[in-house]
């Protein structure tokens, strides 16, 4: 079973590579969100790329993104999944643009994790205000 820490990780790093191509602000947002969020206060920075690959790994599996979401549900104590939400959400507006992979991702997070619509909307829509430019 994933620890808290793990699955909140695989749930951003899935969200990087659902368009089938990471990119470097997402990397980067990634790299951010850990170094900086008290959820990830006491978090091992040394321990990040070991779970990257891990769950890059297990995407590769036929039914590796379904693991992933049963794993990050067993792992994530219920007052941390509108969190794991809102990092998958900050990973994907973190390059600007959401793809239909991508939304499609967080729609599948969103009913796995059991999470209400309209409180992810609300998350959904303080991304977009974080992110948009004139």
């Amino acid at each position: 079973m994933l620890d808290m820490h793990e699955a909140l990780i695989h749930g951003m790093v899935t969200m990087a590579a659902a368009d089938a191509s990471v990119a470097d602000t997402e990397l980067e947002a990634i790299g951010k969100i850990v170094t900086t969020l008290p959820v990830f206060q006491d978090f091992d920075l040394a321990r990040l790329p070991r779970i990257a690959e891990t769950c890059l790994a297990k995407l590769d599996d036929e039914d590796g993104l379904e693991r992933i979401l049963r794993e990050m549900k067993a792992g994530l104590p219920v007052s941390l999944r509108e969190t794991a939400y809102a990092l998958a959400v900050e990973v994907a507006a973190s390059d600007l643009k959401a793809t239909d992979e991508e939304l499609n991702l967080l729609q599948m997070i969103r009913q796995s994790l059991e999470l209400d619509r309209l409180i992810c909307t609300g998350i959904e829509r303080g991304a977009r205000a974080r992110y948009t430019f004139v």
